[in-house]
């Protein structure tokens, strides 16, 4: 095998074409030209020259990928590895068809060793908040207790711990020092996040929708790369979007370390998001290291939906309901081979996280319960309250904390000093969650107590007063609990700082869930805590098959699958019924994110009885975006520059132009790559020159047609709304052209991000 296909990759020539070299030939006539176009157009790109379907350069930020020909794309890299002979070939090509297993194990790995890492420092810094381990002053309360080590089996506690030293043991110099740790904790978080800060292009163009012309663009905006769960930009990406740096191990670091600190406060707050966004990151920095998923946006996001399984492996243990999650709450493309190499993903992360042993106790299920008591079918209608008590907070929650991300944040101050507002969550947080014992731990661990069987653990402080006499001040503290998990949950989400809703969730339904439980002595009021947090997740999250298997391999009690798809079912109608879209979805829409959900799309087309006429732009932009080509191919660069220009002010950055003669469709020229070839091929051509768009170019001409789309797909005006949807949606389309009925003329080009900036009118 010649020694340049051992690095036969997507910049590697796939296809000998006497029409390449004539056309790649035109734009030499300065001796950089070939350079400058090797060094920003991939070989297999290059590979497409003579294809109608044109090339594309590398996908600029905040635009939308075109499925289709990164499909198209593929299929020439596979036949050119694949079909090569020879031994050293054919070893190659095996290796070609595996790097998807082998990546799917690397991001497992490093994605458990990450989490590692951000489990073992959480639970540090958070009991820093109490005390010191005088022997090490980096172990946590049980490490420094016991003689286990996170790489080894944990021992029972001691009830005498020497080593441990509590700051102070008057209440008020307790409290003190409590709050004082968690606003330094919350001000490091939120200071790391900070350092994200990134600006971002428009998403839409109001010029779309003016008639009148005007010179004015779209302001882009700011965003915390590393702030929130990330699973919202995730959504984003996966269903076709460039978000710029969001990937990257800058943003990766940051989230580990933020997330740490964010926990550690006592905030309302889980580091589940968090997770999923650090094993994306994983995914991504994994993904670049083999050009067939580098260089390729549709086969790396196949990679990335893989690596999200990972994080909720890792997250809670349950790497079944990891994969479940990545398919049903943030992929949209998820194939039966993304499926398998999930499941890889899922299962490589969950073992070496067994291994490395964080939690000491040698076992992945996180709070592993023995409730030896079954249910009656007269508890399926304390299981349906569950239910509709989640759906009632579920439905509540999505639209008191929009309304707070639209009212409170939008204060100019909160706006622009972010860190303020998490100072003064933190200090709300740990003014009001301190005086209750059971809310003054971190997050996992409430849930851990309010799960409890007090028939076979007699010793925490919720089965002492359980089974105590008199337990009305024990009651007070479970609606004290809940009542303040459900106010600081909805003020919290949406923090500039890496923080997840799962674990709060989960947290008020299981406060819930044991406030009912302690009037139904039959059974352990825990198994309604549990019911009850899964019920209050599925309010928020929608998520409902992967719930349930989540709730299974959390607590390992297969028993009570049936009670937990009962309340998570009505939970999810009765939050629906509120607000039809989840937490994840609310907040792609606070942050501006274009995102194409097919499903709700529909729904709310199908309401409006619209034809793809109404989707098309006013006459000016048309007139700006439509270049009538001469019958001989080519037009001057003068004009060009001009579009190129308007295109510019527009603000977006997938527009392009409309090639017609006559009126009659001849391609599409994308912005980016008529930037491209004006300003770095056409650097050494005269402002005079004119530039061949279509047809064979002649030697020493200036081509661009090599970056023509001679193949856009085109839609009928007349035709339903729903067709354009379902085209966007399943095909993954860039744009789509629009023709005028019976003649076939252009009038019009749907992008994207129009599409979507028009259902997000049609829905609010």
């Amino acid at each position: 095998m010649p020694a340049d296909l051992e690095r036969a990759t997507e910049r590697t020539h796939l296809l000998s074409n006497g029409t390449n070299d004539r056309r790649l030939s035109s734009v030499q006539q300065e001796g950089d030209s070939h350079s400058i176009l090797s060094s920003h157009v991939s070989k297999g790109e290059q590979a497409l020259f003579a294809q109608p379907i044109g090339e594309r350069l590398p996908y600029n930020d905040y635009t939308t990928i075109d499925w289709l020909h990164d499909l198209v794309k593929d299929s020439f890299r596979f036949r050119a590895v694949h079909s090569r002979p020879g031994i050293r070939n054919s070893i190659y090509s095996v290796f070609d068809s595996c790097q998807g297993w082998i990546a799917a194990v690397i991001i497992g790995v490093l994605t458990a060793c990450v989490a590692f890492a951000v489990d073992v420092a959480e639970a540090t810094v958070s009991d820093w908040k109490i005390g010191y381990c005088s022997s090490n002053i980096f172990s946590n309360r049980e490490t420094c207790c016991t003689n286990q080590s996170p790489l080894n089996i944990a021992e029972e506690l001691g009830e005498d711990c020497k080593a441990w030293h509590t700051w102070s043991f008057d209440y008020t110099g307790a409290f003190a020092i409590y709050v004082g740790f968690a606003l330094l904790f919350g001000i490091i978080s939120g200071s790391v996040t900070m350092l994200t800060k990134s600006s971002l292009p428009a998403t839409a163009s109001k010029q779309d929708d003016v008639k009148s012309g005007g010179e004015q663009g779209v302001a882009g905006k700011t965003m915390y790369l590393a702030a929130g769960s990330g699973i919202p930009e995730i959504k984003t990406i996966l269903s076709g979007f460039v978000i710029p740096n969001f990937l990257d191990f800058k943003v990766l670091a940051v989230k580990a370390i933020g997330a740490t600190f964010a926990v550690a406060t006592g905030m309302c707050l889980g580091k589940e998001g968090p997770f999923v966004h650090i094993s994306t990151c994983v995914a991504y920095l994994v993904g670049m290291w083999f050009p067939k998923y580098r260089d390729n946006g549709r086969k790396m996001r196949e990679l990335l939906s893989a690596g999200c399984s990972a994080g909720l492996s890792v997250a809670f243990g349950a790497p079944l309901g990891g994969v479940l999650f990545s398919y049903e709450e943030i992929s949209t493309y998820f194939p039966r081979k993304v499926l398998w190499r999930a499941f890889l993903c899922s299962l490589t992360a969950a073992v070496v996280l067994r291994a490395l042993n964080p939690t000491g106790t040698g076992k992945l299920v996180l709070f592993e319960t023995h409730y030896g008591t079954s249910y009656q079918p007269v508890h399926y209608l304390i299981f349906v309250i569950l239910g509709l008590a989640g759906g009632l907070f579920g439905g509540v929650f999505c639209k008191a904390n929009f309304l707070w991300s639209k009212s409170f944040r939008q204060i100019s101050v909160i706006k622009k000093y972010p860190v303020f507002e998490v100072f003064l969550v933190v200090l709300v947080t740990a003014l009001l969650q301190y005086p209750n014992p059971i809310t003054r731990e971190p997050g996992d661990i409430i849930i851990k107590n309010l799960l409890v069987d007090c028939r076979s653990s007699e010793h925490s402080w919720i089965c002492e007063r359980e089974t105590g006499e008199g337990n009305s001040g024990y009651v007070g503290w479970l609606v004290y609990g809940t009542a303040v998990k459900l106010v600081l949950t909805t003020i919290t989400f949406g923090c500039k700082v890496p923080s997840g809703v799962i674990i709060p969730a989960l947290d008020a339904g299981a406060f819930f869930g044991r406030l009912i439980g302690q009037w139904i002595t039959t059974i352990s009021p825990g198994i309604f805590a549990m019911v009850g947090a899964a019920a209050f997740l599925a309010g928020v999250s929608r998520m409902t098959i992967s719930l349930v298997v989540v709730m299974f391999e959390l607590t390992g009690e297969l028993e009570y699958i049936v009670p937990n798809m009962i309340a998570i079912l009505v939970a999810k109608w009765v939050a629906d019924a509120l607000e039809r879209e989840g937490v994840y979805d609310l907040a792609q829409t606070v942050l501006g994110h274009p995102f194409l959900d097919l499903d709700h799309s529909l729904s709310i087309v199908q309401k409006e009885n619209a034809l793809v006429e109404v989707l098309i732009p006013p006459r000016q932009t048309m007139e700006e975006i439509t270049v009538d080509v001469p019958k001989d191919g080519t037009i001057s660069r003068y004009v060009l520059d001009m579009k190129l220009d308007q295109l510019k002010r527009r603000g977006l950055m997938d527009a392009g132009l409309v090639l017609v003669q006559n009126g009659m469709l001849q391609g599409y020229l994308a912005e980016s790559e008529l930037d491209f070839g004006l300003n770095n091929l056409g650097h050494s051509w005269e402002a005079t020159t004119r530039i061949r768009l279509l047809g064979n170019a002649d030697e020493e001409e200036f081509d661009l047609s090599m970056f023509v789309d001679r193949t856009p797909l085109t839609i009928c005006a007349s035709a339903p709304v729903e067709y354009a949807v379902e085209m966007f949606g399943k095909l993954g389309l860039r744009y789509l052209i629009v023709v005028e009925e019976g003649s076939s003329k252009v009038v019009g080009v749907i992008i994207k991000k129009r599409l979507v900036v028009w259902l997000e009118k049609k829905k609010h």
